[in-house]
Order: structure tokens, then C-alpha cells, then sequence
């Protein structure tokens, strides 16, 4: 044990995780140069292809020092605020972590985020100024930066760069030397954490522990101590992005794969304790907290009949994806499909593209939406996180929304754009921070369903994307909101329908039907798309009917021929119109998210 090192890294998007996992994995030798692939941690080409970390890999590596062999389990984690939970689920099975910086960038507020989920597991933070390499680069004042911001001694932060590969020496050493052993009784009941699973097609559902007392043996019978449910052992792994090696046991301190050969995958919840059936520990490890849900949208497959499969699709992502919630609904408009919560717009986009790719399903999104406390007359609250849910007008007394405190991170140039933005989300300002000179921290009360749109979109063309930003929810508070529904040819199409401030009401649903009509196909009658609050219209755009030259055929003659032409033609639109009913576009659906 005294030679096992557990450590994760956490960073801010962009400040070079993933390739200081490569050439970590690289010195120490467990993939060759000629299996060596850039994010080779990455495993899923949706990540390779955004440049993102949406999964905390881990990778079991060997490094001899002074004479001795060591056992190194990194855990590279994402960067993204939409995914601080699979974080927090890494750092609590780990006894330290490398807080890597970009030296030519500074601390961002994911930075300072992780920070503090690591400075609650009581980790051991070591600071490392990536990208030494580069021109703009600038570690004393980073150095100073995170003295100041976050209050870590930096005189002997280490300076690397992942790309060129420098100092990566002197940074094993310094992960040996400084980041504690694991803390354990070898001896006591078997006791491991379950941080991760996923589900793989040939062995199963397989979990990925932490071992914190005992030990894991094949053929060893253990007991979830959650579900109360016994199975048996049936392959150990130490875990490896290519090929994974097997193992007979797993020891106190070490980080490893169980296969239990399960079929279904309600048995595993990550974050549940496994104990030995026959000798089982006292108390069963304190779990991280689970995600909550922050974002509501509807998932819909396009050929109605596929609804099952998607079911599937979502339990077996769910095992991987431990934040995902979900529930099943219907819509006139769409049919059956389900209500899923997700931590944030980029998480939605990831798992509806996972979905798509992974479990070759067509899918709709309904516009994304947050919980709502809606306050009745009668003196009944009711949560509501679809809009078509919402009761009527009369009924309701006041409606709460959720809040979030932002904190952002901007050069000081763009100061003024940031201000601006936050002003037009409804943000109350509760504290404004020079951090130095050329940079600035703004805290601000924001309502949650300002932020679900293409809030970070925006923050980000607004400064460049030098900015960044962080949140937590924090509390409900009385807002002045509406339903604003969506109707073609006069019927509302429930899928579109969204919930906005008063104020904005008019402006949103003016932007909408002028992009609905962009979108919707012309028909052979005229198509009325109308957005109304209640029973009162407040826009109205018109998609022209396709014309049919009914009066080719007449070659001159008597002009009442053609007139009789044309009126037998309106008759028939009007009678189409009555009885017409119109397709819209997948694009009409996702042109909900676009507007602001």
C-alpha cells in the first residue's frame, strides 16, 4: 500500500488535461509510441471530436523510483461546469490531485470550483503551470494568480508542458514524493466505493471501484449494501484505455474493475458500498452527493415505434452517466418519449448525441425548461418542469423560479459586454472583484432558466471566449413568468410551448414565429403561426400557399371561365385548410433553443 498512488487531475476546458494524461501514460510506459494516440484517454470520438473530456477515465500505470516500483492510478476528469459531478465522483476515491493551470490564461472558475471539491475531500492539491512552452506564457504572475485567488502556496508549483513533454519527469517525482498513501485496513472486511460503471455488450455491467478496506478476490461472494442484493466475482481488471489486464485480487488502496456478469442494471448505483457477504463491514462508505437534474427536456424518437429502444438506449446510458434522470411522457404533438433532467445544455447536447450515434436511434428535443414552484390559489405548490403542465391563468397565485449564483471570470476589456449580458438575463449583481489588474470576478444571482438557453454562447462571443463561468443553484424566488404557446393552423403544438418572463414575452414569441416561418414547408393552403399568452395573440406570421396556375389551360375566351377557375380553387383551399393538417421539421423544434 505504501507504494499505491491515487491522484486525479483537475483543470478548467482547455488548460491541457487530457495531454498531460498522455504523457504521463507515455513516460511511464504502459502504451507504446506505436499504439499512442492524442486524448488517448478519451475514448469516445464525440470527445476527440469537440476536444472535450465528458468521461473521467482512469489508467492503472507503473513508475520506478529511487529503486522501487510505484502503482499510479490517475483519473483525468472534464473541465466542462456541466460535468463537475463526474468530478466530484473521481476525487472522492483519490488522495490527491495535480490542479493544472494554463500559464498563458490563469485561474478560471471551474478552476476555483474543482478546487474547492477537492479542498472537501481533503486532497492533497499540487499546482502545475501547463503550456511553459509558449510565447504568451506568464507563470509568476499564474503563480501569484492562484496564491491570491485560491490560497495555494505556489513556491513549488511545478512548470510543464504536456505538448513538448517538459518537466514531466519532475512531476512523477513529485507525485511519488508528496501525495499520501492510501489510508487502509488490509486486514478489516472488505469495503470498496463504486465511483464509475458503464455497460459493455460481451461482460456485462461492470463497476469501477476503489478499494478502501479488505480486499476483492474472484469467485469472492459480495453484497451491495444499497440494494442488499449478493453476487459473485467473476473477473477483476486494472482499468487501461487500450488493453486492460486481469487480476486474481484486488488490494487495500487499489483502483480496479469488478465484473459481476449482471444483465440488468438496476443492481449497480454508483456511489453504493460492496462488502463481503459472509463478513460484512459496519458502515458503508460515505457516497459523493448525487447530481440534480437542472435541466428539463423531452426526448422523442421520430418513428413513434422505437419508443422501447430508447428506453433501453437511456437505462444502459444512465449506468454510465450517473447524473441522467428521466422519466416517460407523452405529447400530442410527438407521441411517447420521456422527460429527461440533465446538469446543463451541454450535458443535454452530449447525451442526445450519444443516443443518436451509440444506440442508432432518430431523436427530437423539446426546448430545455427548469422546475418551477408554482404557487395556487388553494394554497397547493406544485412543481412543474414541463410547460403544458402549467395550470390556468386563474388558478395560480404566484410562480417561483430557480435561482443560480454565476461566477464569472473576464478580462477587464470586456467588462462592460459582460455587465450588459447579465443585466439583460435579469442577473442582480453581489459582488464585483478585481483579481488584478487585467482581470476581473463577477458574482451574480441569475434565474436558472435564463442560463438554459445559449447563455454560454453568448458570455463567450462577448469576450472573445476569454471568459469563463461557473454556478450553483441556490434558492427559489417570485418571478413575473407566462406560457407562451406556439400554434399552427390554430392548434397549439404543446412541444414548443415555453415559459418566459412577462416582460420578454412579446420579443420571444415575435422571434419565434418569425423562425418558424422560415422553417415550416409551404402547403397547398395558407398556414397561420401565431404565439399567444393565454387566449391572447401577441404575433402572427404567415406561411403563403403554394400556387397552382388552375387557368393554363384556358386559351382566351370568356374571362368568366377563368373566374370560375379560380373561385372553385378557393373553395378547395378553404375546405383544405379546415381539414389540412401540417408536418413540422425536426429544425422547428430545435429553433425554440436558438432564440434569444
Amino acid at each position: 500500500m505504501q507504494n499505491i498512488r491515487n491522484f486525479s487531475i483537475i483543470a478548467h476546458i482547455d488548460h491541457g488535461k487530457s495531454t498531460l494524461a498522455d504523457r504521463l501514460i507515455q513516460e511511464c510506459g504502459a502504451i507504446s509510441d506505436r499504439e499512442m494516440t492524442s486524448q488517448v484517454m478519451d475514448t469516445m470520438d464525440i470527445e476527440k471530436e469537440r476536444g472535450i473530456t465528458i468521461k473521467a477515465q482512469s489508467v492503472r500505470l507503473t513508475y520506478t523510483y529511487q529503486g522501487e516500483q510505484y502503482i499510479l492510478n490517475l483519473i483525468d476528469t472534464p473541465g466542462h461546469v456541466d460535468f463537475s459531478y463526474e468530478v466530484s465522483r473521481s476525487l472522492s476515491s483519490c488522495e490527491g490531485a495535480l490542479l493544472v493551470v494554463d500559464s498563458t490564461q490563469g485561474v478560471e472558475a471551474q478552476t476555483i470550483a474543482n478546487v474547492y471539491i477537492a479542498l472537501e475531500n481533503n486532497l492533497e492539491i499540487l499546482p502545475v503551470l501547463n503550456k511553459i512552452d509558449l510565447p504568451a506564457s506568464d507563470p509568476q504572475s499564474v503563480k501569484d494568480d492562484i496564491e491570491n485567488t485560491i490560497g495555494l502556496d505556489c513556491s513549488e508549483a511545478l512548470e510543464v508542458s504536456a505538448k513538448s513533454g517538459i518537466g514531466i519527469k519532475a512531476l512523477l517525482e513529485a507525485i511519488v514524493e508528496k501525495i499520501p498513501a492510501p489510508s487502509g485496513n488490509p486486514d478489516a472486511p472488505t469495503k470498496a466505493l463504486i465511483y464509475d460503471s458503464w455497460f459493455d455488450n460481451y461482460l456485462g455491467a461492470l463497476s469501477l471501484v476503489r478499494v478502501i478496506d479488505g480486499s476483492i478476490e474472484v469467485g469472492q461472494k459480495i453484497t451491495m449494501m444499497n440494494t442488499q442484493k449478493t453476487h459473485e466475482v467473476l473477473n477483476l481488471m486494472y482499468p487501461h484505455p487500450i488493453h486492460q489486464q486481469k487480476t486474481s485480487k484486488l488490494s487495500c488502496g487499489e483502483i480496479g474493475i469488478v465484473s459481476l456478469g449482471l444483465k440488468s442494471l438496476t443492481d449497480i448505483a454508483v456511489g453504493d458500498t460492496m462488502t463481503d457477504f459472509e463478513n460484512p463491514t459496519s458502515e458503508a462508505v460515505e457516497g459523493f452527493m448525487p447530481a440534480k437534474p437542472f435541466v428539463f427536456a423531452g426526448i422523442y424518437p421520430i418513428q413513434t415505434d422505437r419508443f422501447e429502444e430508447l428506453r433501453d438506449a437511456l437505462n444502459k446510458l444512465k449506468l454510465n452517466d450517473s447524473a441522467l434522470s428521466f422519466e416517460p411522457e407523452t405529447s400530442v404533438a410527438l407521441g411517447f418519449g420521456f422527460r429527461v433532467g440533465f446538469l446543463g445544455l451541454l450535458h443535454m447536447e452530449v447525451v442526445k448525441e450519444r443516443l443518436e450515434r451509440e444506440f442508432d436511434l432518430d431523436l427530437i428535443a423539446t426546448a430545455p425548461t427548469v422546475v418551477y414552484e408554482v404557487h395556487l390559489t388553494n394554497g397547493e405548490i406544485v412543481r412543474v418542469q414541463n410547460p403544458s403542465e402549467l395550470p390556468p391563468e386563474q388558478r395560480i397565485l404566484k410562480i417561483q423560479e430557480p435561482y443560480v449564483r454565476a461566477s464569472i471570470i473576464t478580462p477587464t476589456e470586456y467588462l462592460g459586454n459582460v455587465i450588459t449580458l447579465l443585466n439583460n438575463r435579469r442577473g442582480v449583481q453581489e459582488k464585483m472583484e478585481y483579481l488584478n489588474e487585467s482581470r476581473v470576478m463577477l458574482v451574480y444571482a441569475l434565474p436558472s432558466n435564463e442560463i438554459v438557453m445559449d447563455f454560454y454562447d453568448k458570455l463567450k462571443s462577448s469576450t472573445k471566449g476569454y471568459a469563463s463561468f461557473d454556478y450553483e443553484p441556490i434558492e427559489y424566488r417570485d418571478g413575473d413568468l407566462v406560457k407562451l404557446d406556439v400554434r399552427v393552423a390554430g392548434e397549439v403544438v404543446d412541444a414548443l410551448s415555453i415559459i418566459v418572463d412577462r416582460n420578454k414575452s412579446y420579443q420571444k414569441g415575435r422571434a419565434l414565429v418569425e423562425s418558424m416561418k422560415e422553417l415550416i414547408p409551404r402547403q397547398l393552403f395558407e398556414v397561420a403561426i401565431q404565439a399567444s399568452v393565454g387566449n391572447k395573440i401577441i404575433a402572427r406570421e404567415t406561411v403563403k400557399s403554394m400556387g397552382k396556375n388552375v387557368t393554363a389551360k384556358c386559351y382566351g375566351g370568356d374571362i368568366t371561365r377563368k373566374r370560375k377557375l379560380l373561385e372553385k380553387q378557393k373553395e378547395g383551399k378553404k375546405r383544405m385548410k379546415a381539414i389540412g393538417k401540417v408536418e413540422l421539421p425536426q429544425e422547428a423544434f430545435l429553433s425554440v433553443l436558438k432564440i434569444d
